[in-house]
């Protein structure tokens, strides 16, 4: 018997994995919601098949999404990331993952939780919607669009209020797979 699944994944095995495994599944480590809300950054103008087919190509060449190690990246670096076909290749996009570990080392290292600060935004436990169809999702919310002004206030870029859903689609703040979709209830927190 074959699963079903939401709408919107493909017959890629790739695709169906990430929906199956991590889409929709709650993340609370600080430095692996850095590392997918850098990667959703990545796939603006971009379907998301495209960055997740390049995602092991972005953590070689982004330091596993290290902050620290990122932060130090200066424009020789960048040079040659803009040479690395394994990634996309556009300058705005590399320079804001550099720009955004600038970000995220500034706010921890005033003390601050950014887990704590991201799932804030959904009052600290993930949204269960009831959608039935792939038309009722939203592409932003009023928690998305208050997410986006406060990281930009930290100083992110490509963190858009629509950027921002598809980053807590997939690190579970919200839970938009429909309900006849077989991970409809992944395990919580």
């Amino acid at each position: 018997m074959e699963v079903k699944r939401c709408g919107w994944v493909s017959n890629d095995p790739l695709y169906q994995a990430y929906h199956d495994e991590v889409w929709g599944r709650p993340v609370y480590d600080s430095q692996e919601l850095f590392a997918k809300l850098c990667l959703d950054g990545q796939q603006a103008g971009l379907s998301w098949i495209t960055i997740l087919k390049k995602q092991q190509n972005y953590e070689a060449a982004f330091a596993n999404f290290d902050p620290k190690i990122i932060a130090t990246f200066d424009q020789q670096k960048v040079e040659a990331l803009l040479q690395n076909p394994g990634i996309v290749r556009n300058r705005l996009k590399v320079n804001s993952i550099i720009k955004n570990a600038k970000g995220y080392l500034a706010y921890v290292e005033q003390g601050n939780d950014f887990s704590t600060f991201l799932w804030s935004f959904v009052g600290g436990k993930p949204i269960i919607n009831h959608f039935t169809s792939l038309e009722q999702l939203p592409a932003q919310t009023p928690e998305s669009e208050a997410m986006s002004k406060a990281l930009k206030k930290l100083g992110f870029n490509f963190v858009g209020p629509t950027i921002c859903y598809a980053f807590m689609q997939a690190v579970g703040m919200v839970n938009d797979h429909l309900v006849d979709c077989f991970c409809y209830h992944p395990p919580q927190r």
